[in-house]
C-alpha cells in the first residue's frame, strides 16, 4: 500500500471511529464502561488512531503543488487561523455541548461570546484551521489529512445537534433556536475584547510553534 493509500485508510479509521463511538455504539459502550469509562475509552481510541494517522501523514511523500501559495493566499490563511483561534478559545466558556456538569442549564442562557457567531465554535475552529492549511499547502496528502478534520468537525457538529436534542430536549431546542450552525461572521464584533485578545495570543503562540517545529513560518512570523 503506497503512502497516500495508507493515509486515506488511517484517516478513514480515525473519522469512522469517532462517528461509531459517538452515535451507534455510544449507548452500548456507556452501558459497559459507564459514562466516565466511556470518555476514557473514547479518548484512548481517538488518541491512538490520531497518532497513527499523524505518523502516516509525516511518512507520506509530498505530492505536487496544485497552485502557488502567494502572499495573498498566506494572508487569507492567516486570517482564517486567527478566526479559528478566537472560536476555539471561546468554545471552552459556557459551552452546553461540552460533557460537563450543568451543561443542560447552560443551554437555557442567552448566547454570549463566540456563541453569538455559531453554537459550534470549536468545530468551526477546526474546520477553518484545516481549510487554511490546505490553502497554503495544496497537495493531495494535505487535502486528505486536513479534509478529514474538516469533515469530522462539520458533519460531527450536525450529528451533535441531533444527539443533544435527544439528551437535553427542550433546553437544547431553545439553544438551537437562539444560535446558528453556520458561522455568522457579522457577529464577530460582539464576541468581546477579552476573547479577541485571548484568541490573538493563542494564534501568536501556535504560529510561533510552527518555526519551533521546523515547519514553514506561519502567521505574522512569515513576514518578520
Amino acid at each position: 500500500m503506497d503512502g497516500l493509500a495508507s493515509l486515506v485508510t488511517a484517516c478513514a479509521l480515525f473519522v469512522g471511529s469517532h462517528f461509531l463511538m459517538s452515535h451507534p455504539a455510544r449507548a452500548r459502550l456507556v452501558s459497559v464502561f459507564g459514562a466516565q469509562g466511556f470518555l476514557g475509552v473514547y479518548s484512548l481510541v481517538s488518541l491512538a488512531l490520531f497518532g497513527w494517522m499523524l505518523w502516516v501523514y509525516t511518512q507520506a511523500p509530498a505530492g505536487t503543488m496544485l497552485w502557488l501559495p502567494t502572499d495573498g493566499i498566506w494572508i487569507a490563511a492567516s486570517v482564517l487561523t486567527l478566526l479559528a483561534s478566537v472560536l476555539f478559545v471561546g468554545s471552552f466558556l459556557g459551552n452546553p455541548a461540552m460533557p460537563q456538569p450543568g451543561a443542560d442549564a447552560l443551554a437555557t442562557k442567552e448566547p454570549a461570546g463566540v456563541f453569538v457567531v455559531t453554537r459550534h465554535p470549536m468545530m468551526w475552529g477546526f474546520a477553518l484551521w484545516a481549510f487554511a492549511h490546505a490553502l497554503v499547502a495544496p497537495r493531495a496528502e494535505v487535502f486528505v489529512f486536513m479534509g478529514s478534520f474538516a469533515f469530522l468537525a462539520l458533519v460531527g457538529a450536525a450529528g451533535q445537534d441531533r444527539k443533544k436534542a435527544v439528551l437535553q430536549g427542550e433546553n437544547w431546542q431553545l439553544w438551537a433556536s437562539r444560535t446558528s450552525y453556520w458561522p455568522r461572521f457579522s457577529q464577530l464584533p460582539k464576541v468581546g475584547i477579552r476573547l479577541w485578545l485571548a484568541g490573538i495570543a493563542f494564534w501568536l503562540i501556535a504560529s510561533w510553534v510552527h518555526g519551533w517545529l521546523s515547519l514553514p513560518p506561519a502567521g505574522i512570523y512569515r513576514w518578520l
